[in-house]
């Protein structure tokens, strides 16, 4: 039986934090499948298929990785791939406190689902999506936060 994982995220953008769990992910499972959720109640500044794109650039010299996208609840994409488990990175204490609620939820709708939860690298224990955008809409040096492609199309952006 293949060790199946999802990490799931909006990935909006990716980031080297990410791209941290993702790398040490791919080492322990036999198939990561980074899934970027279409979440109709938050208003991302690149669409799903962009966000898509920009993690299989960044992401394609690592051969058991694949990048996928997905509408509702997490374990059904799971049981759809056959996945046994879900990796989520944490950056804090407070990052545990809502990924437990998620990962609760999960364990109910389906038992068989195992999260494994990874602290990030300390060097990007202050990352997220979020910062990169702001830092990036002010023309802040964001080249040690994202790999150059994403760099490149958050310029890109009207708002960075």
């Amino acid at each position: 039986m293949s060790k199946i994982a999802v990490c799931p995220g909006s990935f909006d953008p990716i980031t080297n934090g990410h791209i941290d769990i993702i790398q040490r992910g791919a080492k322990i499972f036999d198939e990561l499948y980074v899934v970027v959720l279409n979440n109709s109640s938050k208003h991302p500044l690149f669409t799903v298929e962009e966000r898509v794109e920009l993690i299989k650039s960044v992401t394609g010299h690592i051969p058991n990785v694949k990048v996928d996208s997905f509408q509702g609840l997490l374990v059904d994409y799971a049981k759809s791939i056959d996945a046994n488990a879900i990796i989520r990175g944490l950056r804090a204490v407070s990052d545990f406190e809502y990924e437990m609620q998620g990962t609760s939820m999960n364990r109910v709708l389906d038992e068989h689902l195992e999260t494994f939860f990874m602290m990030t690298n300390s060097q990007y224990s202050f990352l997220s999506s979020s910062i990169v955008k702001e830092v990036a809409k002010y023309k802040g040096d964001i080249s040690s936060l994202v790999p150059p492609i994403v760099e490149e199309a958050l310029k890109g952006k009207n708002c960075c």
